[in-house]
């Protein structure tokens, strides 16, 4: 455990159903439900008006239907949109630290020990939570997160559960056995239902009783392993890391312009002090880096991006800067910069003597990001859902299947993409008895209008997941 309140955990707030509610207006305020939407499927995430209701995750659809009111929308999960999403979130985080461990697709932790922060109080930490709550919102179109900071794993993780939504909690290094002391034993990591049932018949229901029982009842009572754990946790005893990924392992730092850059002597002074800051962050994270990514952004929001990727791993800023150079040489600017950015990936914990080879540009992708984890939920059958039942529509249980092109097929599921060729982007609102009702609407339009089309127009196609801020909706 450490002594200060530097390990961050942050969790995406109702996350599928936040996405949902942003990219579709006329659902914002309103109860979702996202997971299966047939007889046998399975709640994946409720939104917290329908929380309000009762309906939860692991919940089955037939149990929230029958608990929700008739408005709530019903929705096949999108998991191209909810990683692009967690993919935007990722990026935030790893701005903030090279340190960060992802843990699921709306969830991460967070060491602040690897960014250039004062965290010697709780006061700076909240601040810094604070900017971070304020950054993923602006980056990925509102959504909102719950944060904790704590000496330890599982208090973070505690702490971003307690003031759930869009809530923050640091924990002041030195309380820990008091925040947990009349906290339920569910709260400790590894406690669930079986366990917290048999402490239950000891007559310990809270954590402060659990730390009273003794680490020989304890073990004699659920094993070795399991009761040296309980024992410790309830006296806070947590002394886990995180567990970098491949792909948390970068770290990057941009510049944007407050107006656009033409001279290249500029960009290149830019990219030496630019370098500076990654060589420091990585000299205070210990790790040395194989790879040197270039980005820039141009004034129509395009960006270019390259890297170079040597055998001898450095840290050292001037072969940073220099290999950066090299890679933005290379590059047709004639437009003007918008931003700059420079990053270094693929981390080794040592470096041998020498320095990077320069090598010509790679034409790879730049500040690799990390990969969304599959998500799991019941598969979701074709039966449809009335998301505004409000409105008159009926509920159309019946699958139906239009056919593209010869040996192609898409079912209309509710709730997903789709582009009409007249009416333009929108979301499948219902389908049944051969037509496909469709809300035309998408995270920057207004509440948009109804319109139902045959199963087989030619013109309603299956659409891509849509731009959430005007800068990613103006890229080509």
């Amino acid at each position: 455990m450490r002594d200060d309140a530097s390990i961050v955990h942050v969790d995406l707030d109702a996350f599928f159903a936040s996405v949902e509610q942003r990219d579709k207006p006329s659902l914002r305020g309103r109860p979702v439900i996202v997971g299966g939407t047939g007889l046998r499927g399975v709640v994946s995430t409720a939104s917290y008006e329908a929380r309000a209701f009762g309906a939860r995750s692991a919940m089955s659809t037939a149990e929230a239907r029958a608990i929700c009111p008739a408005a709530t929308a019903f929705l096949s999960p999108r998991f191209e949109a909810y990683r692009a999403s967690s993919l935007a979130v990722m990026a935030v985080l790893r701005e903030l630290s090279p340190l960060v461990e992802q843990v699921s697709i709306d969830e991460a932790y967070v060491d602040l020990r690897g960014a250039d922060l004062d965290v010697s109080s709780t006061a700076h930490v909240r601040e810094v939570l604070e900017t971070l709550r304020r950054d993923v919102a602006d980056a990925t179109g509102g959504l909102s997160v719950s944060a904790g900071a704590a000496s330890s794993k599982m208090l973070a993780k505690i702490g971003s559960d307690l003031n759930k939504p869009a809530g923050i909690t640091v924990v002041e290094p030195g309380s820990e056995l008091g925040f947990l002391a009349p906290m339920s034993v569910r709260a400790i990591s590894g406690v669930g239902p079986a366990t917290a049932a048999r402490l239950r018949t000891f007559g310990v229901e809270t954590v402060e009783q659990l730390r009273a029982m003794t680490h020989v009842d304890l073990v004699s009572i659920f094993g070795e392993r399991h009761g040296h754990s309980l024992h410790e946790l309830a006296r806070a005893r947590d002394d886990r890391d995180l567990t970098l990924t491949r792909e948390a392992k970068s770290v990057s730092h941009e510049e944007t312009f407050e107006r656009d850059v033409h001279d290249r002597a500029v960009l290149r002074r830019e990219i030496e002090r630019i370098a500076q800051a990654v060589s420091a962050r990585c000299e205070k994270a210990g790790v040395f880096g194989r790879t040197v990514h270039l980005k820039v952004r141009l004034p129509d929001f395009s960006s270019l991006t390259r890297s170079s990727t040597s055998p001898t791993p450095s840290r050292d800023a001037d072969v940073i800067a220099r290999t950066a150079q090299r890679l933005l040489d290379g590059l047709d600017l004639a437009q003007g910069v918008r931003l700059i950015g420079v990053g270094v990936s693929g981390f080794v914990t040592h470096a041998q003597s020498g320095l990077f080879e320069l090598e010509a540009p790679v034409d790879t992708p730049a500040f690799p990001e990390a990969v969304g984890e599959s998500s799991t939920a019941a598969t979701p059958s074709s039966d449809d859902a009335d998301p505004d039942a409000d409105e008159g529509s009926s509920t159309l249980p019946q699958e139906l299947t239009t056919r593209f092109s010869p040996g192609t097929t898409a079912s209309w599921r509710p709730g997903m993409d789709v582009h009409h060729d007249e009416f333009g982007a929108g979301w499948v609102w219902g389908s049944g008895r051969g037509r496909v009702t469709v809300r035309f609407e998408g995270p920057l339009t207004p509440k948009g209008p109804v319109r139902t089309v045959a199963v087989d127009d030619p013109a309603l196609t299956p659409g891509e997941p849509p731009a959430w801020d005007d800068a990613a909706a103006a890229s080509p």
